[in-house]
């Protein structure tokens, strides 16, 4: 059962190209869901490599982004059951013991992403309130307690509820991540553009970037419950919207991401770089360090704060739908008690995980990451190749496109590991 208050809305006259306040919405949730905490480490994992492979990896960025999210939001759509959740589309096109699999996989790739955010969100709270209010540390019980229950209290409010949310996050978001790159122009230095890698060491750093751009933009934990709102609001043009909204998602998500990027890295040499990245520190933070910049002091936890509270709901959307896919078919619960079994097993695991303060983020990372790359490169594209319905898919370059860039993220990922 995903976050449903169905809109009925007729679907009369509605081409791919017009547009809507739902589909603005949806556009702001879906950037919400990609734009989380990784943005801040995102310059240096990526700067760190030269700035080359950085501007090969800007170039891919786009396609690499669009049309793997829309391969995903097609296989959603390609149901025969206009109400199917991404759990109830596996099982119908790859058979029952797969489709456990993949669903239990699905759930497993969001689900430690969902602790560790509830985790950052204390800890950047927790921080503000010492270091720039003055006060004393809080009780964390309480303090995570709070922050976990009005993230979940937005989600439990629906689907309306939910977007305005986005909405109020993401346009301040976006507005200080713009205004923090045109902060940073006086300070760029232009690199030399005659000093190349040599091509072993340019291709492997391309390939281990791979994966750090994948999921540095990925919104695939909210894509299934978006499918679903637009197979609802739109009915037999699903499809078309769901392509248009993912396309100028994409658009916005480069084009600010992008930005900051560069800018954060124009403003820092390689060695700088490469010694935030020994520090395992944001960006921001080794700014405000060998700057001692009250702007970027300030900024960083309201950044931080934002950047994970918007994440954090695009992920509980898509925990939430897994989870109670994966229950309603191996237990007689009615979706109503699954899905509050479901709410209180999340809220208590997230709530824990912030308690404890567990240093799991790699290993998390480690794990997650080949699974999305699995589900949002890899499994889209097989299903093109075995599914019936998706079959005028066939053929394209894009398909070949998203596989390669799956197989190299999966791959970089374990040789990392």
């Amino acid at each position: 059962m995903s976050l449903s208050q169905d809109i009925p809305v007729s679907n009369e006259g509605v081409s791919s190209s017009s547009w809507s306040k739902h589909d603005t919405s949806w556009m702001l949730s879906l950037f919400g869901t990609a734009v989380g905490a990784g943005i801040l480490f995102l310059p240096i994992n990526i700067g760190a490599g030269g700035f080359w492979p950085l501007v090969l990896m800007a170039l891919l960025a786009f396609p690499m982004t669009y049309f793997a999210h829309r391969g995903l939001a097609r296989f959603v759509l390609s149901s025969r059951n206009d109400k199917a959740d991404f759990t109830d589309v596996v099982e119908e096109h790859f058979g029952r013991s797969a489709g456990k699999v993949i669903s239990v996989l699905y759930f497993l790739s969001i689900f430690p992403i969902l602790l560790i955010y509830g985790v950052g969100l204390t800890n950047t709270v927790d921080s503000f309130i010492v270091n720039q209010l003055g006060f004393v540390s809080p009780s964390r019980i309480v303090l995570s307690g709070l922050l976990v229950l009005g993230m979940i209290t937005i989600m439990l409010a629906g689907e309306k509820v939910m977007l305005k949310a986005f909405e109020v996050i993401v346009y301040p978001l976006a507005a200080i991540l713009f205004g923090l790159s045109l902060y940073m122009i006086p300070n760029w230095h232009l690199p030399t553009m005659s000093a190349m890698p040599s091509v072993g060491e340019f291709s492997l750093t391309v390939w281990l970037s791979v994966p750090v751009t994948v999921f540095a933009f990925s919104h695939a934990a909210a894509i299934s419950s978006f499918a679903q709102a637009q197979r609802r609001h739109y009915a037999h043009a699903a499809n078309d919207k769901a392509e248009h909204i993912l396309k100028r998602t994409s658009i916005m998500l480069i084009g600010f991401v992008l930005f900051f990027v560069f800018s954060c890295v124009l403003s820092l040499s390689p060695a700088q770089l490469l010694e935030a990245k020994a520090q395992n520190v944001s960006v921001l933070s080794y700014l405000a360090n060998i700057h001692d910049n009250p702007f970027i002091v300030l900024l960083g936890p309201v950044i931080a704060f934002i950047a994970i509270s918007s994440s954090f709901l695009g992920h509980f959307l898509g925990a939430r739908e897994s989870f109670n896919g994966l229950v309603r078919k191996h237990s007689r619960l009615s979706p109503k008690a699954t899905d509050k079994v479901g709410i209180v097993f999340m809220m208590l695991s997230i709530w824990g995980a912030a308690v404890m303060n567990p240093s799991i983020l790699g290993m998390m990372e480690a794990f997650s990451g080949p699974v999305i790359a699995m589900i949002l490169f890899i499994m889209p594209v097989i299903a093109v190749y075995k599914v019936e319905s998706l079959r005028r898919y066939r053929g394209k370059v894009s398909n070949h496109f998203i596989l390669v860039v799956g197989i190299l993220a999966v791959s970089a990922i374990l040789f990392n590991f």
